[in-house]
């Protein structure tokens, strides 16, 4: 899977959190801290809890193959995730630097380190598992495999390495598409099983869709018919 291992020139990023102090009383209120004031409120964030359908297979096939496209989805989604993070943070990064010596210095160094950190893990992937991982690039953020790697590679390397997947059934422009491909559904409802679970952490997806709009067109209605 050498093709896969140039989409992820991403250096990492340093999230700066809020911080909460709670003061126990009689009435629960929870003090937000904010630059040294204390702002009180009476409601409490939770996270969102999707409201999930019960799973159901017409047959003993159709079972196995859902249970083993969860495994390799979990398997590639961190790696997606990564993607996103490194894309967001290097985009960061090369807007503060003015001169293009610069950007391609820094580019080259992160690519170093990325490679040598996750390039023999890549290789380990299947080619489905390959393809799966180009999906949820896709995904998380916003851009196809092929679209990073011209950004970040030029043009013909993007071409030439989109070439080279085809002949390993992988294409680098594929899309993430749980609209019009049920796969991509299945997909989705392994990510949010997931996330719920805890198995995953949930990362926004960079496109939009309507999980539950998905689900009453690949699973509700079918059922009804």
């Amino acid at each position: 899977m050498k093709i896969l291992r140039y989409i992820f020139i991403f250096f990492p990023v340093f999230m700066l959190a809020q911080v909460h102090e709670i003061e126990q009383d009689s009435i629960s209120i929870e003090y937000l801290i904010i630059e040294g004031d204390s702002i009180p409120r009476r409601s409490i964030d939770l996270d969102e809890v999707m409201l999930l359908h019960k799973l159901e297979f017409g047959n003993r096939e159709e079972r196995i193959r859902y249970l083993i496209l969860r495994r390799k989805t979990i398997k590639v989604y961190p790696y997606a995730k990564m993607a996103a993070e490194r894309l967001d943070s290097m985009n960061t990064h090369l807007k503060k630097l003015t001169k293009n010596r610069k950007k391609k210095r820094y580019t080259k160094k992160i690519q170093k380190y990325i490679e040598g950190e996750f390039s023999e893990e890549l290789k380990k992937l299947t080619r489905t598992e390959g393809q799966i991982l180009v999906k949820l690039i896709h995904r998380q953020t916003g851009e196809t495999a092929f679209d990073l790697v011209k950004e970040l590679r030029s043009g013909w390397r993007a071409f030439w390495y989109n070439t080279t997947a085809s002949m390993f059934d992988i294409s680098l422009k594929r899309e993430f598409d749980p609209e019009d491909v049920k796969e991509d559904y299945l997909i989705e409802d392994i990510l949010q099983r997931s996330f719920q679970a805890g198995r995953l952490e949930r990362q926004k997806p960079a496109i939009e869709f309507d999980f539950y709009d998905l689900t009453d067109k690949w699973i509700h209605q079918k059922s009804s018919k």
